[in-house]
This record gives structure tokens, sequence and C-alpha cells, in this order.
């Protein structure tokens, strides 16, 4: 398969499952969005980073439980080698400690497998846009444990997400962030909006208040 050709208005999506009958479904649902173009298939880490290199997606929707090389990993060297791809994790886990792995290695939307259509398609098109987006369950046990009041420090961050936020934090608008660090600035606004998801702020001025109460942005 050769790079994808696309004439600016589709989401080209890639898909990354290790069972061939979850894929063939996601297909045929996918198929059938406006706007949606599913540009190839992976059954590993290894297959992902391979297509993700040919086709350019600009979604993956990406299972975490993969043989070879697991879904947080793949996001990880995903985010790292292709900053403009969105992962979007669709998984029947839901446990804390791989929501925040794959939040750290920078997936932009965490969805539950049994997802009705319409919020897998609103889900792609959001981190297509540069959003993040989780489900209700996901989002849930997010924010209840950033506004636990046992959290005394900021939760974790990516090594990107916590030089933003320093950027952020020291009044630097989104523009001169990505000039600081050589991004472009929708990958800017991809990370904020992770940060602000993970601080469990609405603002820019409520993330602000924390990181400087964090010995943020003072240099």
């Amino acid at each position: 398969m050769g790079a994808r050709e696309t004439d600016g208005t589709s989401i080209g999506v890639l898909i990354a499952d290790d069972h061939p009958m979850v894929r063939r479904g996601l297909h045929s649902l996918l198929s059938t969005l406006p706007g949606i173009d599913v540009v190839g298939e992976a059954g590993n880490g290894h297959e992902v980073m391979r297509q993700a290199a040919l086709s350019r997606p600009d979604v993956v929707v990406m299972d975490l439980r993969m043989p070879d090389l697991d879904g947080v990993e793949t996001t990880r060297r995903l985010t790292r080698d292709h900053p403009s791809v969105a992962v979007l994790v669709l998984t029947m886990f839901d446990e804390d400690a791989l929501i925040s792995e794959a939040l750290d290695a920078g997936a932009r939307g965490y969805l539950l497998k049994g997802a009705e259509q319409n919020e897998i398609e609103r889900a792609i098109r959001a981190v297509a846009a540069g959003d993040a987006i989780f489900s209700a369950t996901v989002a849930d046990r997010i924010l209840g444990r950033i506004a636990s009041p046992a959290a005394s420090a900021l939760p974790p961050l990516t090594p990107r997400e916590s030089q933003v936020l320093d950027l952020i934090a020291a009044g630097l608008a989104n523009d001169a962030i990505a000039v600081r660090l050589h991004l472009a600035p929708k990958t800017v606004g991809n990370h904020i909006s992770a940060i602000f998801l993970k601080l469990g702020v609405a603002t820019r001025s409520e993330a602000i208040v924390l990181a400087r109460d964090a010995g943020l942005g003072r240099k």
C-alpha cells in the first residue's frame, strides 16, 4: 500500500486489534460513515507502525492487549514518530493503571468496547480535530482520582506535557509554546487538551493556578 491520497476533508483511520472479527466489524461500521476512510488494519503494534508509515492515517483506533507489541507501547512510539496521528483507544479494559499508562503514552481518547456507533464516530472526529475525549465511565475514573484529597501533587504527565504546562504557567500563548518547543500549533493544542483533562480543569487560568502551586512557570 502506498501513501494515502486525500482531498483533505476525509479522516483516515487505521484499525489496530488482534482479533480479525473485531477488525472486520469496525471496518464495516466505519465504512458507512461519511468523511471517514479506513486506510488499513493491523493485528499487532509492529504492523501498526508499518501501516502508519505507509498509509499516514489521521487516527489509529487502538486496542491495548495485542501480541508482540502492545497498544500502550505502540501509542508511545506513534506519538514520538508520527506526532500528527491521534490515538483513540478502544478496549475492554478500564483499570485505572492501564488508563493512566495509555494517557501517559499519548492517547487522545479512551473508549470501552461496546460503545455505540455514534460514540465511536464522535470520538474519531474529536481526536482528529485535536480534542481529547473519553467514555463517561473512564472520564469519571480520571476526574475522581484527580479530585481526590489524597492527590497532593499534579497527576502524572508525559515529559512533553510537563514542558507545555510549565510554559503555560509562565504565561506563554500557544503560538509561542509551539515556537519554543519546535512543535506544530495543532500538536500544542493536542497536548493542552490532554493536560486539562488530566488536571480536571476547564480553563487556562485554572491550569495555571495548579501548575504554579506545583512550582511550575517560575523560571
